[in-house]
């Protein structure tokens, strides 16, 4: 084996020095500055640069720019910061070197920790001059700095560009708007940016868990709100923005009753009694899903086909349940002899059908699978009553069956059983982010243990902020823990909303509250737990968690008051 000649790499190393041009060491000298975040050290070499005329290049700037706006925290070094940061910031304009988005945004944390919010904010206002766009971070230090100045207004013109330019806030910059809207007794800014959280944040940090608090026990936040209001129009909102908020306001007047608590496998929230929902994407979004669905399917399909399909769902609208056939079918067959299993798709559907009444799932399966089916006499029977009472629609040959049940189940906004996952390319182009929280509220999942069918059907509550319709908000605070049940919740509501809505506001004192009321944290598996899928709003007086009487509506996921769906099935041909 080759032994190193440590003293042969040493002597070119040294060979390497001596031959390096000034360019060369002072960029070699600048990243050990960097790395090391050694400010005198960096503003040395800049000085030693223009005095030997070293032509500086944007990497240079931004370098130097970088340790300036980091050391400003430093209350040693923020002086030495300001005054050099903006002195390079000037010779790289002035050297007729455009600024990219990095170094607006170290100018701009320069700017902030000088007072300047506004020349912080100015300077993301005009990186439009450069073709450069900004980004979340571009903006955060004039955010953050008119927030923690109490300069409300300001703050939300800065929210406002963030919006016209497509940059969407996250919770830090949501927690700080927030907190100056709180602090400046902003109630419509609070409302409006809980729910901003709500839609961005499942669960919120224990730091914004802390601004949330201290916005209810405020009294600004016991004066807002109205006592009269309209709970049908509440209602119907809670129904379209697909359960778990309504976001029309402050409902009731008085004291905040806020508390740590815990929500069972049930939904039912501890403190209050109150039953969480699975919360569904709303009306607007689930109609966009399903002409994306279909305008995407028709681009790739035959699209006389996908059409023939979509007016045939038209007029075949009342499943509440869809079944990805090929997927059960040929679950768990990969062994010797295996093949499609017609006894497992049976189980599904029979299973379906047991849990609702008796109404039939739609199987959705390739017309080339039928065909070899229908080779075996013993299948024979059971697929010509399928065919006979409506259960099952053959894709045509060439198809993808993906696009048939995808639609099928957002079209009729139904449950839909498949273990797919679906992050395939056809789900790609709808957006991963839209389609998990789809499926959270209508994927069902199984497995067969033993030859015995299991069903996992969606969770009985949304681990996401929810506002009831009684005017009560309910916030998931962050956690390791996978446990939904061991998960902490803020619980709010009013000291005397514990009674209907209509009945009046009386301003109780939190002393005045019974205690806490206990919940079975049991987790249990079988289908009455999760009975609770499909409903809205919560259920049963104070104290209780009464289960719903309506089996099909909280299986199927279909709002209770859904107009009536047009006739059965008739047998098809294809």
């Amino acid at each position: 084996m080759e032994i190193p000649n440590h003293s042969s790499n040493s002597s070119t190393n040294k060979k390497m020095k001596k031959n390096q041009t000034l360019e060369g060491k002072f960029r070699f000298d600048l990243d050990t500055c960097s790395k090391h975040k050694n400010l005198s050290g960096a503003i040395s070499l800049y000085e030693t640069a223009l005095s030997q005329n070293i032509r500086l290049n944007h990497y240079h700037f931004n370098a130097l720019l970088y340790l300036c706006s980091n050391s400003v925290t430093d209350p040693s070094s923020k002086a030495l910061a300001l005054e050099y940061g903006f002195r390079i910031f000037d010779h790289m304009v002035s050297s007729k070197i455009n600024p990219n988005e990095a170094t607006v945004t170290a100018v701009a944390r320069l700017a902030a920790a000088k007072g300047d919010g506004d020349y912080a904010f100015g300077l993301v206002k005009e990186m439009g001059k450069y073709n450069v766009a900004p980004r979340l971070r571009s903006y955060d230090p004039a955010l953050l700095y008119f927030c923690g100045n109490l300069m409300a207004d300001k703050a939300y013109e800065v929210e406002e560009h963030m919006g016209s330019m497509g940059v969407i806030a996250e919770e830090p910059e949501l927690a700080a708007l927030l907190k100056v809207s709180a602090e400046t007794g902003r109630e419509d800014r609070v409302y409006s940016y809980l729910h901003k959280l709500r839609s961005s944040v499942r669960c919120v940090s224990e730091s914004t868990a802390e601004i949330i608090e201290g916005w209810f026990c405020s009294g600004a936040a016991s004066k807002a709100g109205e006592s009269n209001f309209d709970l049908g129009r509440i209602e119907e909102a809670i129904l379209k923005n697909g359960g778990g908020w309504h976001g029309q306001g402050w409902i009731g007047k008085g004291k905040w009753r806020v508390c740590r608590s815990k929500v069972d496998s049930n939904g039912c929230c501890c403190s209050c009694a109150e039953r969480l929902v699975c919360v569904d994407i709303d009306r607007l979004e689930t109609e966009k899903f399903a002409q994306s669905v279909a305008s995407l399917a028709m681009e790739r399909e035959v699209k006389v086909n996908f059409r023939e399909f979509m007016d045939w769902l038209e007029k075949h609208a009342d499943y509440e349940a869809i079944v990805d056939g090929a997927n059960i079918g040929l679950y768990q067959q990969n062994f010797a002899n295996g093949g499609f299993s017609l006894s497992q798709l049976d189980a599904v559907a029979k299973e379906l059908s047991n849990r609702s009444q008796n109404k039939w799932p739609l199987v959705i399966l390739h017309n080339k699978r039928l065909r070899a089916l229908l080779e075996n006499s013993s299948n024979q029977k059971l697929l010509e009553e399928w065919l006979a009472q409506g259960v099952l629609y053959t894709t045509p040959n060439g198809s993808n069956d993906d696009w048939y049940w995808l639609y099928a189940a957002v079209k009729l906004k139904c449950l839909l059983v498949t273990n797919d996952e679906m992050r395939d390319h056809i789900f790609e182009l709808l957006g991963s982010s839209f389609i998990l929280k789809w499926k959270e509220r209508h994927q069902v999942r199984y497995t067969f243990v033993k030859g015995n069918l299991e069903l996992q059907m969606p969770p009985s509550y949304s681990s996401v902020i929810q506002e009831s319709e009684k005017g009560t908000w309910h916030v998931p605070l962050a956690s390791e823990s996978d446990d939904k049940t061991s998960k902490a919740w803020l619980c709010i509501s009013r000291t005397s909303t514990h009674g209907h809505l209509g009945e009046g506001v009386e301003n109780l004192e939190a002393s005045e509250i019974d205690e806490p009321v206990h919940c079975d944290f049991t987790i249990s598996n079988s289908y009455e737990s999760e009975s609770i899928t499909g409903n809205i709003g919560s259920n049963g007086s104070p104290g209780s968690c009464q289960s719903f009487d309506n089996i099909t509506t909280s299986m199927t996921g279909k709002r209770k008051n859904r107009s009536p769906s047009p006739s059965r099935l008739q047998p098809l041909s294809h």
